[in-house]
């Protein structure tokens, strides 16, 4: 996988966590020979937009359209985590990821704890840039998640300071505001000159439903939602963007010209009923667009490969068969979302130079049968239990469908009691 879609038959040579030679290797000697014949090597997936804090929210918010799922379900469960069920989550979101091809995610956390985040992903092996949300607006908020700005500004700063660049490189650090509705002006703008100082990636929420963007368009005096966020600074490269679904014209024009990125999560979409994403149309303005699965309260699954179908298809319901290709889907999933988080020098393709994140999808299967095409076979037909073997680094960390490091069993386990535990806290209606 590269920007040129070839298809290489032939090998992948790794060395000290990085990618030396992909195809005729020559006569390079390895310490470890993997064989997977007839199988495809594909860059590890980057999803750009979870919260790893809400796994352990899956089945708890179903049937609810955003702001009530928000409200009733959501903000109470994230208010009632404690440490050691924010933990549970984590570990339970990277097994899944890991077991079904991702390798880098841009996650959005809840409002406290978010160190256990960094500590639980550091051992686990993932690759991945956290965000403590930020939340200092809304009435409607739990006591717990409600901040005072300056407190949220200070601590998102020391914890850039803290993670960011931790484990080798493979964890940073984001600013966090949770969308428009639940962020004053104040901290918006001074997320903005933060980012705009140290470079550093914002990962919000916009334009996810209508009620949301009657919300900001009362709250700044009639400016559509991106409209506002450029008007606090916001709009620039390092801007990521979840969603998008109801961005006029001139948005896009100017999310195009300023370089913004969207993060297409089509699954969660569905699901809470915001819409269809104009993808096709942001495409064809250059907007860089990747994708994400959001989290398991409204996906309920983190799994790549059906976010990537369900792309492709939404699209031609609206725009028309083929308006959205299985390759530029894969790309999306791979060296979209390495661009969007400003690593596409480092991850997203299998190229000399690039981190080993890779993952390995098995041919074999009945249902990818008679695979007369890879892009169509690992968009419309995989699955993330076809992942056989997942490098991140050049760490094996998952071969023959199995964890190497973790024992998946007593991670599932764990956060069952987890879960239960967090149940019996929040005050979910």
């Amino acid at each position: 996988m590269n920007d040129a879609f070839d298809v290489v038959p032939g090998d992948v040579f790794v060395r000290d966590g990085a990618i030396v030679a992909v195809g005729r290797v020559g006569d390079a000697a390895a310490d470890r020979v993997i064989d997977v014949g007839g199988d495809y090597v594909i860059p590890g997936f980057v999803q750009t937009h979870v919260h790893l804090c809400q796994t352990l929210f899956r089945s708890f918010a179903d049937d609810l359209p955003l702001l009530d799922w928000l409200r009733r379900r959501v903000w109470p469960l994230e208010a009632a985590h404690s440490p050691a069920t924010l933990r549970a989550s984590t570990r339970l979101a990277a097994a899944e990821l890991l077991l079904s091809g991702t390798t880098t995610a841009l996650t959005m956390e809840t409002v406290h704890d978010t160190d256990v985040v960094f500590e639980a992903l550091q051992a686990f092996g993932l690759r991945a840039t956290v965000g403590k949300c930020m939340m200092d607006a809304d009435d409607q908020v739990p006591a717990r998640l409600r901040e005072e700005t300056q407190a949220s500004i200070d601590e998102s700063v020391a914890m850039h300071a803290r993670w960011h660049g931790a484990a080798d490189g493979r964890l940073r650090a984001a600013f966090a505001p949770r969308f428009a509705v639940s962020c004053s002006r104040k901290l918006l703008e001074a997320v903005a000159s933060l980012s705009a100082r140290d470079g550093a990636l914002v990962h919000t929420h916009a334009s996810e439903s209508q009620a949301e963007v009657e919300v900001v368009r009362r709250l700044s005096g009639g400016l559509s939602n991106l409209e506002y966020l450029a008007a606090t600074g916001l709009a620039t490269p390092q801007l990521c963007a979840a969603h998008c679904v109801w961005v006029t014209d001139a948005e896009q024009a100017m999310m195009a010209d300023r370089d913004v990125k969207v993060m297409h999560c089509p699954g969660s979409n569905l699901k809470l009923g915001s819409g269809l994403a104009p993808i096709v149309e942001m495409r064809e303005r250059g907007i860089c667009i990747s994708l994400g699965a959001d989290g398991a309260a409204c996906n309920n699954r983190l799994d790549m490969f059906e976010e990537m179908r369900l792309a492709a298809t939404l699209q031609a319901v609206r725009r028309g068969p083929g308006t959205l290709p299985a390759k530029d889907v894969m790309w999306m999933a791979t060296r979209g979302g390495a661009r969007t988080l400003g690593l596409e020098d480092r991850i997203g393709s299998i190229e000399a130079g690039k981190h080993a994140d890779l993952a390995v999808v098995s041919r074999n299967r009945p249902h990818l049968q008679p695979d007369r095409d890879p892009w169509s076979t690992l968009v419309y037909a995989a699955r993330g239990p076809d992942v056989r073997l997942v490098m991140v680094g050049g760490d094996l960390l998952v071969d023959d469908f199995s964890l190497v490091r973790e024992d998946a069993q007593q991670i599932a386990a764990y956060a069952r009691a987890a879960s239960d535990e967090l149940a019996s806290r929040a005050a979910i209606s």
